[in-house]
């Protein structure tokens, strides 16, 4: 069975994510759980750092959070690297809190891999790949960002996800 397809349309422009159901089954059914529920619809993309990630999936407009459901096991040790055109599961400190927030990759993010499983190597787990629209990604990072309190690289116009929905 091949893999779903997640289709992202923000305000500036449309990209498409395969999820890697093969490699991290618990994390893909907990994002086409919450698109599914239309969650996303209306969040923003709440911090963007060039060469770093664009992350999203928690936040509207305002910076005002969404409440989620309960965090997930952490999928991080499924092999799959935070590669540029990844998407990985955001998260706190503690390595099983990613909930509804996630980010794409701008670049190679190695660091970011699972090492080991404690708190210090547990590392983000990356679920999908951007397919198509890597430059709508590319063109988030292009966005002047600057400070909401207590946020920090918060794009200055939000960059607002319209839907996402599976293919």
């Amino acid at each position: 069975m091949p893999n779903p397809i997640a289709m992202f349309k923000t305000s500036l422009g449309e990209f498409s994510v395969e999820l890697f159901a093969d490699k991290s089954p618990d994390t893909v059914a907990n994002f086409i759980e919450y698109a599914k529920a239309g969650f996303y619809d209306g969040t923003i993309f709440h911090r963007v750092i060039p060469g770093f990630v664009a992350q999203g999936g928690g936040m509207l407009p305002g910076m005002k959070e969404k409440e989620t459901r309960k965090p997930i096991k952490n999928e991080a040790d499924n092999g799959v690297s935070n590669a540029r055109g990844t998407l990985a599961m955001a998260r706190t400190s503690d390595p099983h809190s990613a909930s509804s927030q996630f980010f794409i990759n701008l670049s190679d993010n190695s660091r970011l891999d699972h090492r080991s499983k404690d708190a210090g190597g547990w590392g983000y787990c990356v679920f999908g790949a951007v397919k198509d629209g890597m430059d709508v990604v590319d063109a988030m990072a292009r966005q002047p960002t600057g400070n909401r309190m207590p946020h920090q690289d918060v794009p200055v116009t939000d960059i607002v996800v319209g839907s996402v929905s599976l293919a």
